[in-house]
């Protein structure tokens, strides 16, 4: 863990689940972290606590992410050598009864959000010839769930999304990295209550945050000639 220390990190969706794990994991293992979510007040009290920096943007809006990049570069000089991919929307509705404006978000947070850190931040990373990308992706980027279809999109599209980013980082000294959890215990199943639902794993039996951020520290510090392309992370027992 000591190829971490000293480093940079930007980590998305930061002020709780998985994004504040991941965020805390890294602190804690010596590296700067910069915070990001859209809740400021909730993001700064996250960022007091785990030791972060916080940085209130809209990953998945344009003029934010351009707005943040030139505040990292002032502010550290460079990009950061890692950038995480945490935010993330969920909801659950049969395909005829999903609203179009419901689709959108969860599209734009899933999937043009990551989309548009790496358009920010890779060419920076290709330029210095280092840098980590990772991407928090989901089982159901790879496996159809019923009334999963906005998730489904988003997910499906993020690993064709990594997969092209893969093919382009070829022979670059930059490394990409998608972590495929299972069904994770976070805010985003308060308003569903799976325990009541069929078919729905309960919230005891599901992964923790704190699972999923290790799998990334796992990916990101491992030495410069090994790149963990992707990892799939699920629930054992």
């Amino acid at each position: 863990m000591e190829l971490l220390r000293g480093k940079t990190a930007l980590v998305s969706g930061a002020s709780r689940g998985i994004g504040r794990a991941v965020a805390a994991a890294l602190v804690r293992e010596g590296v700067w972290v910069g915070m990001v979510a859209r809740s400021e007040a909730e993001l700064r009290r996250a960022a007091d606590e785990v030791g972060g920096h916080a940085i209130a943007a809209d990953v998945s809006a344009a003029p934010d992410v351009h707005r943040l990049t030139d505040y990292l570069a002032e502010l550290l000089g460079d990009a950061p050598d890692l950038v995480v991919s945490a935010a993330g929307a969920f909801s659950l509705a049969p395909l005829a009864a999903t609203d179009p404006t419901e689709f959108e978000r969860i599209v734009a947070v899933n999937l043009r959000g990551p989309f548009l850190l790496v358009r920010a931040f890779l060419p920076l990373m290709l330029q210095r010839g280092s840098g980590h990308l990772v991407s928090i992706g989901s089982v159901a980027g790879r496996v159809a769930f019923p009334e999963n279809g906005a998730y489904a999109a988003s997910k499906f599209g993020l690993r064709g999304l990594h997969a092209v980013l893969e093919q382009e980082l070829r022979g670059t000294r930059v490394r990409g990295t998608l972590i495929e959890p299972a069904a994770t215990d976070t805010a985003l199943w308060d308003a569903i209550d799976p325990g009541a639902r069929a078919g729905l794993p309960d919230r005891a039996a599901m992964l923790r945050p704190e699972d999923v951020a290790r799998a990334v520290v796992f990916a990101v510090s491992q030495p410069e000639h090994v790149e963990v392309s992707s990892l799939a992370v699920r629930a054992h027992g």
